[in-house]
């Protein structure tokens, strides 16, 4: 698909995944607590899903806490879970309103029940859906996924189902958490940091990369065009030709 933008016309990427980085940083730069700084985070989320349709993305996924964030102070790890089950509570009725269909990858068993249910309530009424496609990974980790789908498959050999000749790159990736979902075309991550901590590291093999400054309270519409136009000077080549 393309979109106008400043008199010019660019490709728009079909799938857009974006690490939520700076709420932290972006709350010690206003002075106020850091659990401000992800509420007004999952604010932006609310737009940013928006705003993508808009520019006509068709998947967007955001990399919400990984296996890693659990070692984050207690304290803030509670609070961080309150705000998932309200946003999840609020996103129900939000993805009526907006046709958005809603995906949740990561291991969920470490989740609390409840947030497990809400979680398997709103995918459900979410997937007849048929505007965005919008994914949340919550205690998602790349090599946690690939360790689950190896042994997936491992289990699958020794009982005769599967046979170590069929797999190939295709199949393991059935077994992932992304299954269903193209790779994406374009990666974003804010607040400066250029790593990709141990998110779809399996799925980003071709995928173009931007990173920007910008704390992600303050991304926005502007913003992600922006990434978007970078996207379009990159040469889409793969497999070296």
């Amino acid at each position: 698909m393309e979109k106008e933008f400043n008199g010019k016309v660019y490709q728009i990427p079909e799938h857009v995944a974006i690490i939520l980085d700076g709420n932290g940083r972006w709350a010690k730069k206003h002075l106020m607590p850091r659990n401000l700084g992800h509420s007004q985070g999952a604010k932006v989320v609310e737009q940013i899903c928006e705003d993508a349709w808009d520019l006509g993305i068709k998947y967007l996924t955001v990399y919400a806490f990984s296996t890693e964030n659990w070692s984050r102070p207690e304290k803030e790890v509670r609070a961080l879970m309150k705000l998932l089950r309200k946003y999840l509570e609020d996103c129900i009725e939000r993805t009526s309103k907006n046709n958005m269909r809603v995906r949740v990858i990561g291991e969920k068993s470490r989740l609390d029940e409840d947030i497990r249910r809400a979680i398997e309530e709103l995918e459900d009424i979410s997937s007849v859906n048929t505007g965005l496609n919008f994914t949340i990974a919550l205690n998602y980790g790349s090599r946690d996924e690939m360790v689950r789908a190896v042994k997936k498959i491992a289990e699958e050999c020794s009982q005769g189902d599967l046979q170590p000749g069929q797999i190939d790159e295709k199949l393991f990736a059935s077994y992932l958490d992304t299954r269903e979902l193209p790779d994406p075309d374009l990666m974003i991550r804010t607040s400066g940091e250029q790593r990709l901590s141990n998110w779809l590291l399996w799925q980003l093999a071709y995928t173009e990369f931007y990173f920007t400054d910008v704390l992600w309270p303050d991304f926005n519409k502007e913003e992600l065009m922006r990434a978007i136009v970078y996207y379009n000077t990159r040469e889409r080549r793969f497999g070296g030709i």
